[in-house]
């Protein structure tokens, strides 16, 4: 036991010395160089070009993340990919790199070697290009903005869509309703560069290379076929209703979200929307520096923007690891005093208020909920405001001098989880499901998958049950919405006993989670749902006393192990068994040993893979995961081992 508790001590004071000074913890969320092309773009075609300040940081992010080959992936344990690296190429361009610079020279030299070369790029990216005058309009696949003129009862209106599609297509939309184009000076360069053979005409519509990993149903085909006719000569009043339709929600998005929107892949395009409409300098100005909040910065890497920042949820868990352990916060004023500032963090996020005019793009109640960041953006989302929640209950309460959070808030809190639960019982996101989930063959993405509605999903489940069980203790919960999000789960169940995830990799994030939120609930160990799952978690352990799962598994939807034990799969495989084993059974004790020989000297751990997923195939590397679970699970096997007889 010294061992575990000498790691455990050294990775509390690792955590408590990544906190901040507002009280929350944040780790980098590591996707691709995609937003930071975009954002040199975006920049270059409003004529608000990057800051020459900035110049050297933004090249040294692409210096740092190019891969061997000479190009850029859609993740960073992915090789490279057109899309990703046309819009590097594009950017570094763009900030005054020479076509023969060396980042350049390599990219472009990739490009060319690809089937199809730069003509067969995603369709997301023939749109990029379509905005800078590369790629014509008639070459890409059909966005009508009158699809937003459509009666809302029907079940393929596009607010029936996941929340990040609608945005980012109400934007699209517009652009290519517009035809808007902004040929920068160096377009006729980028032409030359980027096509040697050809300029790309019609018939490379259709044209796909490596990185449509998902190409478009044949539905969706005929649609695209159909709306092209249409496109020829569309009704000119309809279009310009549908324009309006399109702008009014694009102006909507960014007020109420202080101008960060979303996300940065919709909000650098509603940069563009509110250019191609007209909008005023200080409109422009307003919108980029509401960018900003995406931004991530350090002297390694440089300067890129991330797709997501995540105050809350990081919050959350390094709270959820530091209570842990049988460390009290009393016997330790440092651990004392994070905790109180990470309190205190979680009650000022909490979202107040619903939006105004929210009907305009078909927003969800916002009121009581958590986002995943520090919630300026007001996107709350459910299992942000579980993991919050139950936080706020349980520490509140054992902590009477601490600020108390209010009964009304914590009611609201509730409300707002409860209108996230599916008639399934499951627990979608930002919403509840509101689309068919037939409209999931009708992606036109090309690169991603599961992302056209809203679904029902292992982990918000499993986190909602976390908090609706702990609220149960002060009266506050819905014993109906628990029974359902329970069966819910038993019936998502895989006949090995895993459960598959949507946002994590793969299996064993989601047996976690489920595993986490079914004892929270009150199924006792000897379920017989939960001896599978145990036995199913031994079953993978490798042989070094770790587990590890690749990424693969979330694309292919099965289980993969990887080709080393990571900490962060487990640090999950442990908190689940320890949920359904005594801490000295032999599956458990390999797993504490694993971790406690594999930490670092600092007090972390190095994970080398990624552990997050979005849309099916975005893999992101969360760099404070590793921070904190391996914590979270050396403290839980501390006071489970303290416990025993």
């Amino acid at each position: 036991m010294d061992d575990t508790r000498r790691a455990h001590g050294r990775a509390v004071r690792h955590l408590l010395s990544r906190q901040r000074e507002d009280g929350s913890w944040e780790g980098e969320m590591v996707w691709n160089t995609a937003i930071l092309s975009q954002y040199v773009i975006v920049r270059a075609l409003v004529a608000r070009p990057v800051p020459s300040s900035d110049h050297a940081a933004v090249v040294r992010h692409f210096e740092s993340t190019a891969g061997p080959e000479g190009g850029w992936g859609l993740h960073p344990a992915a090789g490279p990919s057109v899309y990703c690296t046309t819009l590097a190429y594009c950017a570094l361009r763009l900030l005054g790199l020479d076509a023969t610079h060396p980042l350049c020279a390599r990219a472009r030299d990739w490009l060319h070697g690809q089937r199809g070369q730069v003509r067969a790029i995603p369709t997301w990216g023939k749109f990029w290009l379509a905005q800078m005058g590369l790629y014509p309009y008639v070459a890409v696949n059909p966005l009508p903005p009158e699809l937003f003129l459509l009666p809302r009862v029907l079940p393929f209106h596009p607010d029936r869509l996941y929340c990040h599609t609608r945005t980012i297509y109400q934007a699209m939309a517009y652009l290519y309703g517009a035809r808007a184009v902004t040929r920068p000076d160096l377009a006729p360069a980028l032409r030359r560069e980027l096509f040697p053979d050809r300029p790309p005409g019609p018939a490379d519509r259709t044209l796909l290379g490596t990185d449509a990993h998902y190409p478009p149903h044949p539905a969706l085909r005929a649609l695209f076929t159909t709306l092209s006719w249409y496109e020829r000569a569309p009704i000119r009043t309809l279009r310009k209703r549908a324009l309006r339709r399109c702008l009014r929600r694009v102006v909507h998005e960014q007020d109420t979200t202080g101008q960060a929107g979303l996300s940065p892949v919709s909000s650098l395009l509603n940069v563009l929307v509110l250019h191609t409409s007209g909008a005023g300098p200080q409109r422009i100005d307003q919108a980029l520096a509401g960018l900003e909040s995406w931004r991530w910065q350090d002297s390694a890497q440089g300067i890129r923007y991330a797709g997501a920042r995540s105050h809350s949820w990081d919050t959350a868990f390094a709270m959820e690891a530091l209570l842990a352990g049988p460390r009290t916060a009393e016997s330790d004023p440092a651990l004392s005093a994070a905790l109180l500032s990470g309190y205190n963090f979680l009650l000022k996020a909490q979202v107040t208020g619903d939006i105004p005019e929210a009907a305009v793009t078909a927003r969800a109640p916002s009121d009581g909920g958590w986002c995943f960041s520090e919630g300026d953006h007001r996107w709350p989302v459910s299992d942000c405001t579980a993991e919050a929640a139950a936080l706020l209950h349980t520490t509140g309460t054992a902590n009477s001098d601490w600020p108390a959070w209010s009964p009304a808030r914590s009611a609201q809190a509730r409300t707002f989880l409860l209108h996230r639960q599916n008639r399934d019982g499951g627990f979608g996101t930002y919403e509840p499901r509101r689309g068919p989930k037939t409209l999931e063959r009708f992606n036109p993405s090309e690169m991603f998958t599961h992302c056209m509605v809203e679904d029902s999903y292992i982990e918000c489940t499993g986190s909602a049950l976390v908090a609706l069980s702990a609220m149960r203790s002060h009266g506050a919960t819905d014993r109906r919405a628990v029974d359902r999000a329970v069966r819910f789960l038993l019936r998502r169940q895989l006949p090995d006993g895993s459960w598959p995830a949507a946002w994590g990799v793969y299996r064993i994030y989601g047996t976690f989670f489920a595993v986490r939120g079914l004892r929270a609930a009150g199924l006792p160990r000897h379920h017989p749902a939960l001896r599978k799952a145990a036995a199913w978690i031994e079953s993978v352990q490798r042989a070094d006393g770790g587990w590890g799962e690749h990424y693969r598994g979330c694309l292919d939807e099965q289980y993969t192990e990887d080709t080393a034990s990571r900490p962060v799969q487990t640090a999950w495989a442990l908190l689940a068994l320890l949920d359904l084993r005594e801490p000295r059974t032999p599956a458990v004790e390999r797993g504490r040993a694993w971790l406690c020989v594999h930490q670092q000297n600092d007090g972390g751990w190095r994970q080398k893979a990624p552990a997050g997923v979005f849309f099916g195939s975005a893999m992101l590397d969360y760099r404070l995961y590793e921070a904190y679970f391996p914590l979270w699970a050396l403290g839980r096997w501390l006071s489970a081992d303290a416990g025993t007889p």
